[in-house]
């Protein structure tokens, strides 16, 4: 008998008419149809070196909704979370959509790589200080850049990163030919989830549901404060805009 895992892949497989990771005729329609969170193989981040096909799989089923304008729902260091394209305009009117937010509430980009942040923000602190904090579990504010798409967060001249110490969502991040836009799993006035299962009721608006089991303790109300926020926006100055685990 198929695990669920088996089961997920064999049956995304037959929507997308095509091999895994091909992105064949119907690929996206497929896994949108579906609404079967894919599991990452094994816990834990050493799960990329005991199952390297597995993690290979998840990766490229990832990548081929992200490129097709859909929104994945990912695990991180710190709470689950929403992606998708941060340059493709319709992928990020469809965040703004799910979480019930106009422009004026800002999303995070992620990256794979601290070099890759002077691409789309003005950096003016040392990058030993952007060694440190990342990858972490922190979202620093800084001056966006004129590289940045413009109807991501249209109302501010700043813009959050991340790096979450997470290295499936990193990877994903890298194979990406841009940003991600990144936010939390849940509708916005509601609590961060630890789980899929918490934001089930979103499933059918995504396009693939990464399932990386549970993150941190789920009866711990700290777990699910996610990200400390930090502007680093101004030349000399910090100021923590929002504490988090």
């Amino acid at each position: 008998m198929l695990g669920a895992r088996g089961a997920a892949l064999a049956g995304w497989a037959r929507a997308a008419e095509g091999t895994l990771g091909g992105a064949g005729p119907g690929w996206a329609a497929g896994l949108r149809s579906l609404h079967r969170p894919l599991p990452l193989p094994g816990p834990g981040r050493s799960a990329a070196q005991r199952d390297p096909r597995g993690w290979q799989e998840a990766l490229a089923a990832a990548v081929a909704a992200l490129r097709e304008g859909g929104l994945v729902a990912v695990p991180t260091d710190t709470v689950y979370g929403i992606a998708c394209l941060a340059q493709s305009s319709p992928a990020v009117r469809k965040i703004y959509s799910l979480k019930g937010r106009n422009g004026g509430k800002p999303l995070a980009i992620c990256l794979g790589d601290v070099e890759h942040i002077y691409r789309y923000c003005h950096v003016n602190v040392p990058e030993e200080l952007l060694q440190d904090l990342l990858p972490g579990p922190v979202t620093l504010v800084l001056q966006r850049s004129e590289g940045l798409n413009k109807d991501l967060n249209p109302f501010t001249s700043l813009v959050g990163v991340r790096i979450p110490n997470h290295a499936f969502i990193r990877e994903v991040a890298q194979a990406c030919s841009g940003p991600l836009a990144l936010t939390s799993a849940n509708i916005s006035t509601r609590a961060s989830t630890l789980t899929v299962s918490e934001f089930q009721d979103l499933w059918p608006q995504l396009s693939l549901v990464i399932d990386g089991g549970a993150i941190g303790d789920i009866q711990s109300p700290e777990c699910r404060l996610g990200s400390t926020v930090v502007d680093l926006s101004v030349s000399g100055k910090y100021t923590i805009i929002r504490p988090g685990w």
